[in-house]
């Protein structure tokens, strides 16, 4: 009886001893689950980020985290346009899939975000900037968003307390507000989601007033391929409207004032049948200008417009495209400056409280854009400058620092990406992948050799015609659809500027085979099919 009594008291001490280890185990694991920043901009060309390409513009804060962490050489979207792409990053799902194919139609509010999931593990989670879609972003425990594309000056929010305006500059203010959350209002006992999302550099391109001045007078180098007149591809290169000559507004984009235009009876204020919301495209934006602000600016805009006055009619077609592209190429780079300093601002905050030592830190853009590639603005097209999109991570003493990874990677994976790290349970539906294999030099657990594109939106705003297509390291097949039927091919490898369609060539006729095949079993793989597409098409269309 005495042992009997001995051993069931063993028993007892080993069995409070494991719940007390299994607690403690739990709370440990629960206490280091490492925080996320989630940091997006808008309409970011890979090309104007200095630790992707150093020959337009220099950004030593955004390039810190790709020091201290991995750059994606290969990182790109599955549909290149905004609302989108931020709900297929949100659910980690295909247009198709969560409704969300094109800017007008409505998102799936049924849908589960990865908000929501790290909101029900116990993170605390907040949403300052640009959502795009949607007044109400699900799982966020404290958000300010700009309705719709937002303003660059005295921008609005949508917040849980109503609406409000802030006087000042966007992306100075979502800085201000993600650094006072950072500060005031995180639990500091809770691991935190927060997503600082940047309005910039989304056209029409506002830098802050110390930016237009100092941009306003640099000169960039001219892309190779901005006169190019798209001989060796089909019908869809050939009529897309985002030419910056014939289709960049003066006044909307080039900041050329109405009564300048007026008095040059030649130019047409309007160079595209859409209106985007001012009477004259130039003062969409500033009439939201209050005087200070129009006195910082002023100097620098009546000088473009004396110049243009005194200049324009003098210059040949070839000088006009030139100057369009640096006045297009100031703007947009003065609005990505800014973008970097408060960036800056964000990662020494962090450093400083040494909340950098469990935060794991993710840049990129909702798309790619044309920096004057084909002659280009805006982006839509499967073409690498439009699908190609900037991603750089860092989580210290996780992430080799300065590692470069070249496999095909999309925003379809960033959900799955962040939930592993975080240790939470996917949803089944989802259809990326973790990218953790990748960042933990993993690779051979990596198994995708290609991924997936379909864009929507025509007709519409810049005419790109609907395609959808298959891109590996080495090659790119398209199909051009909805009234054309089109395909192309383009060796990436051979070919990185992707100027010759070889879809007809002999020589890859077996590549078009293996690929046209590869492609279908996609589309299969993704739930993805024409009869759907149609059906969109026509719903879009009747209703």
């Amino acid at each position: 009886m005495i042992k009997l009594f001995y051993n069931m008291n063993n028993i007892i001490i080993l069995f409070s001893l494991f719940i007390i280890f299994s607690c403690a185990k739990k709370d440990d694991i629960k206490k280091n689950r490492p925080n996320i920043l989630f940091i997006m901009s808008d309409d970011h060309a890979y090309q104007a980020i200095s630790a992707y390409n150093k020959k337009l513009i220099y950004t030593p804060n955004i390039d810190r985290i790709a020091k201290d962490g991995a750059l994606f050489e290969n990182a790109c979207v599955t549909n290149s346009i905004c609302a989108p792409s931020r709900a297929t990053i949100l659910t980690g799902k295909h247009s198709h899939i969560n409704g969300k194919i094109d800017n007008r139609s409505p998102f799936d509010t049924t849908q589960i975000t990865f908000p929501q999931l790290f909101q029900n593990a116990g993170y605390q989670t907040a949403m300052y900037g640009k959502l795009h879609f949607g007044n109400n972003p699900k799982g966020v425990d404290d958000f300010m968003i700009l309705p719709g594309q937002g303003h660059y000056v005295n921008p609005d929010f949508i917040t849980n307390n109503g609406d409000t305006t802030i006087t000042g500059y966007v992306t100075d203010i979502i800085t201000d507000l993600t650094l006072d959350w950072l500060e005031n209002k995180r639990d500091k006992d809770k691991p935190f989601l927060m997503m600082y999302l940047h309005k910039a550099p989304h056209r029409p391109w506002w830098p802050s007033p110390d930016k237009f001045k100092e941009f306003a007078n640099k000169e960039f180098p001219i892309p190779k391929t901005l006169f190019d007149d798209y001989k060796n591809r089909g019908l869809a290169a050939k009529s897309a409207e985002m030419n910056l000559l014939n289709d960049l507004r003066y006044g909307h984009d080039s900041k050329i004032r109405p009564e300048v235009l007026k008095s040059m009876g030649d130019i047409k204020p309007f160079v595209q049948p859409y209106d985007w919301g001012g009477s004259d495209g130039f003062s969409t934006s500033y009439v939201r200008f209050n005087e200070d602000q129009k006195a910082h600016y002023d100097p620098v805009i009546d000088s473009i417009n004396v110049w243009f006055k005194n200049n324009w009619s003098q210059l040949t077609e070839k000088q006009k495209m030139e100057w369009k592209y640096q006045r297009y190429m100031q703007d947009y780079l003065g609005c990505i400056s800014s973008v970097d300093e408060n960036v800056g601002r964000v990662l020494d905050y962090l450093e400083k409280n040494k909340l950098d030592e469990n935060t794991i830190v993710i840049y990129t853009s909702d798309q790619g854009f044309y920096l004057g590639e084909h002659g280009w603005f805006d982006k839509r097209f499967i073409y690498d400058e439009s699908f190609k999109t900037p991603l750089l991570i860092s989580w210290k003493n996780k992430i080799k620092p300065g590692i470069k990874i070249s496999k095909m990677v999309q925003n379809l994976d960033f959900a799955q990406t962040f939930l592993d790290a975080a240790n939470i349970s996917q949803p089944q539906d989802m259809q990326g992948e973790s990218l953790m294999p990748l960042l933990l030099g993993q690779e051979e657990n990596w198994t995708r050799d290609a991924v997936y594109y379909h864009y929507y939106e025509y007709p519409a705003v810049h005419m790109v015609k609907r395609h959808y297509g298959i891109i590996t390291e080495k090659y790119k097949l398209v199909h051009f659809y909805y009234d054309i039927d089109e395909w192309e091919l383009y060796d990436r490898h051979a070919d990185p500027m992707e100027m010759r369609n070889v879809y007809n060539e002999p020589s890859y006729n077996e590549t078009v085979t293996k690929l046209r095949l590869q492609l279908s079993e996609l589309r299969v793989q993704y739930k993805d099919s024409r009869d759907l597409d149609l059906y969109y098409i026509d719903n879009y269309f009747h209703n």
